[in-house]
């Protein structure tokens, strides 16, 4: 079968507006139910299990049943990827420049996630300060942490390589949409959103994709990666709906 006509049913699952509202909620990398999801996209619970059957059929959305709930999740970080990419490509047209600034809720533009590593000023100023001090270099392709860099990792708590079967990239570049700059993915990117929830650097939003930035973090950051983090806003504004951020995008 020709590629393109993979592409193009691609395009039509993502292409319509209830669908895109919820696959872009789902890029926390956290489960939703189809109730939920069905307040995100503004429809009514049928019509979202119809769209949700949909992207689980073609492959974009992995389901999950626990007792009576299904949770729905993005099936993979290869599909994340492209969510992000189309948000790029949506933030910087020509027509939507104008718009797209003013709009970004500071939150979102400060720090959140992106599937699953971190993302904004935040995840852009952590890879930069891994750079500036020599721990990793960046390309277009790809990322590798340099011998001084291994060390910095393991004393932080993070893999220095890919282990067991995984085919996931150990570092991969990651183009963040609000910032236009490389932020972490893969292996390397993971670990270290994890490892910052859990030294209480940054704490998850209720809801939405936004992570709020601790004294403690902020500390941390500029004592561990030489990286002072300042939020954009003078308060920490609450994250808009990921549905709301994605209208904003496009």
């Amino acid at each position: 079968m020709p590629a393109d006509v993979n592409i193009a049913d691609v395009g039509r699952m993502v292409g319509e507006r209830a669908r895109a509202d919820m696959l872009v909620a789902l890029l926390d990398g956290r489960a939703l139910t189809a109730t939920e999801l069905a307040g995100v996209a503004d429809v009514t619970r049928p019509t979202a299990s119809a769209h949700l059957s949909r992207l689980s059929e073609g492959g974009l959305l992995r389901r999950t049943a626990r007792g009576r709930h299904r949770y729905f999740r993005i099936a993979g970080p290869e599909v994340a990827a492209m969510l992000e990419g189309m948000l790029v490509v949506g933030a910087g047209s020509g027509a939507l420049r104008k718009v797209v600034g003013p709009r970004i809720d500071p939150a979102l533009r400060d720090a959140r996630t992106c599937y699953d590593h971190l993302a904004g000023r935040l995840g852009v100023g952590l890879a930069a300060a891994l750079v500036a001090k020599g721990a990793l270099t960046l390309t277009e392709e790809v990322g590798e942490i340099t011998p001084s860099g291994r060390g910095l990792l393991a004393t932080f708590g993070l893999p220095t390589e890919v282990t067991g079967r995984s085919r996931r990239l150990y570092c991969r570049p990651c183009m963040d949409w609000s910032e236009r700059r490389w932020h972490l993915a893969g292996v390397l990117g993971t670990a270290l959103l994890q490892r910052c929830l859990d030294l209480g650097w940054v704490h998850r939003a209720l809801e939405g994709r936004a992570v709020t930035v601790t004294e403690k973090g902020r500390r941390g950051f500029a004592q561990t990666f030489d990286f002072e983090f300042k939020a954009a806003s003078a308060t920490t504004a609450v994250a808009t709906s990921n549905a709301a951020e994605f209208r904003h995008a496009r």
